[in-house]
């Protein structure tokens, strides 16, 4: 129940932060912000961990700022899958994803860890 909640949360999360970044984010509806959020959460548990193990040389030379292009590129993956999400560029997937990454952190902040 726990999950479901955090991933309607992070649905709310990525309809807020399309709607700050209009036109250039556009999400369609909110069953689209739910499969986008679904999508982000794959590849955060799955992708995002084998590129970090990959990309750690450039990372320590960047002081870690290469995580902001790991997070755009998987932003922009989930963009080339998901129908009715629209991202026009990379600056603003990156724009997205640290917007994203701060709404999601303060609305899971409302949700108990226990069950």
């Amino acid at each position: 129940m726990k999950t479901l909640i955090k991933l309607l949360l992070s649905a709310v999360a990525v309809v807020a932060t399309a709607y700050l970044l209009n036109p250039h984010v556009q999400v369609e509806s909110f069953g689209i912000a739910i499969l986008v959020a679904a999508v982000l959460s794959l590849f955060h548990i799955f992708l995002k961990p084998i590129l970090v193990i990959l990309t750690i040389p450039v990372t320590i030379v960047t002081l870690g700022l290469f995580l902001l292009v790991i997070n755009a590129a998987l932003i922009l993956l989930a963009e080339w899958l998901v129908p009715g999400f629209t991202v026009d560029g990379f600056l603003w997937a990156i724009l997205f994803s640290l917007i994203l990454a701060v709404l999601v952190s303060i609305l899971h902040g409302f949700v108990p860890d226990r069950d």
